[in-house]
């Protein structure tokens, strides 16, 4: 396996395997503040590892899932997230969707694409965050 020194890595990301994010904290106005995940073990099971729990601060938390459309039984539901004609989710020109501080980018948002769009859009949806 080669490890290469990618632009996120350049912006100071760090590379963590074998982590499940189990929840979020957040503040009283619902802004997430930490995440909280563990370790698990070797595939395919992915075992919680006991004792491995840990959190992180987070002022953002961007879910990179790959293209599995939208799943609207679970969090789209819950939050209420509006849907566009498309069947995904409906952003404005900042990324965020119909619920306030929610955002969307990549494949959630534009349907099945390139991996490249997924990332410009993560960025342009974190862009967004500040900006509101």
């Amino acid at each position: 396996m080669q490890l290469r020194v990618e632009t996120s890595h350049e912006e100071g990301g760090a590379r963590d395997w074998s982590v499940s994010t189990v929840g979020f904290t957040g503040d009283e106005q619902g802004r997430v503040k930490q995440l909280h995940a563990t370790r698990v073990g070797p595939p395919p099971s992915f075992e919680p590892q006991p004792g491995s729990e840990f959190a992180l601060e987070a002022d953002l938390v961007l879910l990179a899932m790959g293209f599995l459309g939208p799943v609207r039984n679970g969090m789209l539901d819950k939050l209420g997230v509006a849907l566009d004609q498309r069947g995904n989710v409906a952003t404005d020109e900042n990324y965020m969707t119909t619920v306030p501080g929610v955002f969307a980018a990549g494949d959630m948002r534009r349907g099945q694409s390139l991996v490249v769009w997924a990332i410009a859009e993560g960025r342009k949806a974190a862009r967004g965050w500040i900006n509101t």
